[in-house]
């Protein structure tokens, strides 16, 4: 069961787009490794945006989450990679399919 979650837009600076989906994609490992990540999704939804959208069984596994490696490399690079700061949104989940 999960009961909250991050929604994380980013916005790549303007010629890094393939690097912050590389990103993304060579986050996933990282992630794997940790236990109360529940879902995790690096989303792509325009050209420059991106998205992560994660959930958590309670706030301890967010809380584990945001001061994980994810998050560390994602603020060690993000002012190479990204327009702005990441949007960092803590969401409660209110209803969830998951396998």
């Amino acid at each position: 069961m999960v009961t909250t979650g991050l929604i994380v837009r980013l916005e790549a600076r303007a010629g890094k787009e393939e690097e912050v989906a590389a990103f993304l994609q060579a986050a996933l490992p990282l992630v794997n490794d940790e236990p109360d990540t529940v879902a995790w999704f690096g989303i792509r939804i325009g050209e420059s945006s991106f998205a992560i959208v994660d959930a958590f069984p309670d706030q301890a596994g967010r809380q584990a989450h945001l001061d994980g490696p994810v998050a560390a490399a994602l603020m060690e690079h993000a002012g190479e990679l990204l327009a702005s700061p990441p949007v960092i949104e803590p969401v409660d989940v209110l209803a969830a399919k998951l396998p």
